[in-house]
């Protein structure tokens, strides 16, 4: 199995497959947020991770995009090192190194914010690479 690909079909066709799969908000909600970092970041590489995590990546991962029975989270996995001045962060605010936002049904987010961390990361990302 190549890096990056899942039985199945590509790591894109795997989380299209679990939006369709969801076929509730949860679904439109990761839907919205993957399109939002692919807004963000047109260089984005969907991967599928730890047996269905979608997972998006640019000079190492960015964010994860689970989904649970009452959220969508949104984690990233540098987090603790983003300036986060829209306080989009609401979830695993303990950690040295990640930070989550958690979606419930009915909430929105601040899309240009969460564009700016989804930016912020791959910078950040990028930085620790030239190092």
């Amino acid at each position: 199995m190549k890096k990056g690909r899942a039985k199945g079909g590509s790591p894109s066709e795997l989380i299209d497959a679990r939006i369709e799969e969801l076929g509730d908000w949860r679904g439109e909600t990761l839907a919205r947020l993957r399109a939002l970092v692919r807004q963000a970041d047109p260089e984005v590489v969907e991967e599928w991770k730890w047996r269905g995590v979608p997972v998006w990546s640019h000079g190492g991962i960015i964010c994860t995009g689970e989904t649970y029975k009452s959220v969508v989270k949104m984690t990233f996995f540098k987090g603790a090192s983003l300036k986060d001045p829209a306080r989009l962060f609401n979830s695993s605010l303990e950690g040295n190194a990640r930070r989550a936002i958690d979606i419930r049904e009915g909430e929105t987010i601040d899309e240009a914010a969460l564009k700016a961390l989804v930016r912020a990361a791959v910078a950040l990302n990028e930085s620790a690479a030239r190092r």
